[in-house]
């Protein structure tokens, strides 16, 4: 037997995650280290599914709100040794290297504030993860009016001088 499916991430407009694949339990306590040494103060929730032993839902972070979030999502994905981050008032850009990283972590998948779907493989033994969809596709190309708009954004947003 195998089946596919799409898995929506649930969350606000308004956050941003990290979906991943690490190898060993110890990945939560590393990436909760990686991430508050990286932005000191940050807000965040995390889960990671073990996939062997008592195969838990492991979670940490420093936002109850978004460990929650992180643990259903993780939940609904269901594919083991995956890992999803929720993170607020900071962006993938300022952590997804040191995340990289972190000896157990395999890949990264995404990193996006989208609207995000997971397409899941399934079989007897379990779920694993076989890629995502993250946003929606072209509408067309960049015109000059866009371009700045594009260099006006990362300026607003301290990312270019």
């Amino acid at each position: 037997m195998l089946e596919f499916k799409s898995v929506k991430i649930k969350k606000s407009d308004d956050l941003n995650f990290i979906l991943g694949q690490a190898h060993f339990i110890k990945t939560v306590e590393d990436i909760y280290e990686v991430l508050v040494t990286k932005v000191p103060g940050i807000k965040f929730g995390m889960s990671f599914c073990e996939a062997s032993g008592k195969c838990l839902i492991r979670s940490e972070g420093t936002d109850e709100e978004l460990k929650r979030l992180a643990i259903e999502n993780a939940k609904a994905i269901g594919a083991g040794h995956s890992f999803i981050i929720f993170l607020k008032d900071c962006y993938p850009i300022n952590v997804l290297n040191a995340i990289k990283n972190i000896e157990e972590v395999c890949s990264i998948y995404c990193a996006s504030a989208n609207p995000t779907e997971v397409i899941i493989a399934e079989t007897e033994q379990g779920r694993g993860i076989m890629g995502v969809i993250d946003g929606f596709s072209p509408r067309g190309e960049e015109k000059e009016k866009d371009v700045v708009w594009r260099k006006d954004l990362l300026r607003k947003i301290g990312y270019k001088l």
